[in-house]
């Protein structure tokens, strides 16, 4: 009975938007609430001089944008929540899609000014391929933005979703009184004084009655009441199973700064949110009430603390029970190993676990045993599916730029590609190191890292590729392969697994090659086997 009643507890969701929407704001709200900080500290303002708990790396403080997912958890009305807060910018998308193949729910931020955003669209549609129940929040009401039917005819429109207000706002920027609750009958009003503390509601279960003329004045109840019955008219009513299904989105409306409309959120979120959902691997699909511990890595971070060489693999509890100092198989290694001490995150402390259970996430200590996408199991052979590994779009050569510390550059650039920052290839004709990112912003971080986490510096050079193509011959022995070899030498690389990679100079180059030697196929992901 308790393995059914500790995962029925567990909510483990992600939080997608545009940058600048709000993320990491929403994030520290909703740990104001469980508890879990006592004071919030928002990225961009210079007032508090605290910075946001969940940007934990130095160049993510500075530049006051998240560049990597951070995993926290807080509890809440007896329920254990999961937050994984992704980066927004697109420079990072890869680290995010790998990160929503380990959540079971999304809330999808939207800033009132600007609507839907184009990250915002890609991520969102990633979701919809995986049916992963959605939730919006429109965020920032406290500034002046797009009116709120307005923005939910573009939520339909330009993300495909079929949203129904549960929530609804009265005024917005400088005449935003508050916000009507639709799923709790109630009012909140906005007093524009609470950053960093938590409001009072009053409840109001009927609008019509004329104590709302006093609370927000005549204009505002009238318009409040036009617009509710507008609601009530032209979006469905909410349908849990259908919200669980993928295919109905409930709309909230707040400001995160202000600490406004957050909790509405929370409380219906507890309610209506998916305990942890089962997952296919290629062999079977696994379901989070089995016995046996499965699980897989969605992320690994290097240098958790720069004072310790530490790697983090972050690994999603698929099934069961996972116990310390247990032996558990790797899949791919087949080999066993356990685990002495296990992290699970609060807010910003580690804390070493004996059990977590299926929906939890567990931070490994990992001397180079993992890859993005392992499988752990108590035995079984499984295989998680759905972590993609994208061809990069930008590619430069990586030169040591202190010949004394070669070694330092070789060990931070296989950790930091082990992570998947991004990916590393080595020219079969002269063995110089090429890497490949999806986003330029990576370089930096990259370069930043090397030199203050491994003690090493590089520069860069431009290497005008223009995409990376993973090679599988028909045959490898016959003449077509060998001569293809031959011909693109100059273009060829072998990356981390050892694949071997085709690294076209043009669109046109990638055709004439299919052309000419149609029985070599090309690749635009490492997992194409």
């Amino acid at each position: 009975m308790s393995l059914i009643n500790e995962i029925s507890k567990r909510r483990t969701f992600g939080i997608i938007s545009h940058p600048d929407a709000g993320k990491t704001t929403l994030t520290e709200k909703l740990l104001l609430f469980g508890g879990a900080i006592q004071e919030a500290g928002a990225v961009k303002s210079n007032k508090i001089k605290k910075g946001a708990t969940s940007d934990f790396m130095e160049i993510e403080r500075q530049r006051g944008i998240s560049v990597a997912t951070s995993v926290l958890a807080f509890n809440y009305k007896d329920k254990k929540i999961n937050i994984l807060d992704t980066p927004g910018h697109k420079d990072f998308a890869e680290d995010t899609f790998r990160t929503l193949t380990a959540v079971d729910s999304v809330i999808v931020v939207i800033d009132v000014a600007k609507g839907v955003e184009e990250q915002t669209e890609k991520l969102v549609e990633v979701c919809r391929m995986r049916n992963i129940p959605m939730i919006v929040f429109i965020n920032k009401l406290d500034r002046e933005g797009k009116d709120a039917f307005d923005l939910l005819d573009e939520v339909e429109q330009k993300l495909g979703l079929k949203v129904t207000p549960l929530s609804f706002p009265i005024g917005m920027g400088f005449d935003f009184k508050g916000i009507y609750n639709i799923w709790e009958k109630n009012i909140n009003l906005f007093t524009g004084e609470s950053k960093t503390s938590i409001e009072d509601t009053i409840a109001f279960d009927d609008v019509n009655n004329p104590e709302l003329e006093k609370l927000i004045g005549d204009q505002s109840a009238e318009t409040l009441r036009e617009e509710l019955e507008l609601v009530y008219e032209v979006y469905p009513e909410f349908d849990a199973q259908a919200y669980q299904k993928g295919e109905l989105q409930p709309v909230f409306f707040g400001s995160a700064l202000n600490n406004f409309g957050v909790r509405e959120l929370l409380d219906c979120f507890i309610d209506i949110a998916p305990s942890p959902r089962p997952k296919n691997a290629e062999e079977r699909e696994v379901k989070p009430n089995e016995d046996t511990f499965t699980g897989f890595v969605f992320k690994i971070h290097a240098n958790m603390d720069p004072k310790h060489r530490d790697r983090l693999a972050f690994i999603k509890i698929v099934s069961g029970t996972f116990e310390r100092n247990k032996p558990y198989l790797h899949v791919r290694n087949n080999k066993k190993l356990k685990f002495s001490s296990p992290n699970a995150f609060f807010a910003e402390k580690k804390e070493i676990v004996d059990v977590s259970y299926a929906g939890d996430i567990v931070g490994l200590h990992d001397t180079g045993n993992f890859k993005i996408g392992d499988t752990l199991t108590e035995g079984e052979q499984l295989n998680f599916k759905g972590i993609p590994s994208f061809s990069p779009e930008h590619f430069r050569y990586i030169n040591n730029a202190d010949p004394m510390k070669a070694k330092q550059l070789n060990k931070g650039i296989d950790q930091l590609m082990d992570e998947g920052v991004a990916q590393l290839f080595t020219l079969e004709m002269n063995g110089r190191k090429v890497i490949g990112t999806v986003g330029a912003l990576q370089y930096e971080v990259i370069q930043y890292r090397l030199e203050h986490e491994y003690g090493a510096k590089c520069t860069y050079e431009n290497f005008p590729v223009h995409k990376a193509c993973w090679v599988e011959p028909e045959d490898p022995k016959n003449e077509e392969f060998a001569e293809f070899k031959r011909v693109k030498q100059k273009f060829l690389a072998k990356d981390k697994h050892d694949q071997l990679v085709f690294l076209a100079d043009s669109p046109f180059s990638i055709e004439m090659m299919k052309q000419k030697y149609p029985t070599v196929k090309l690749h635009y992901v490492s997992e194409y086997k």
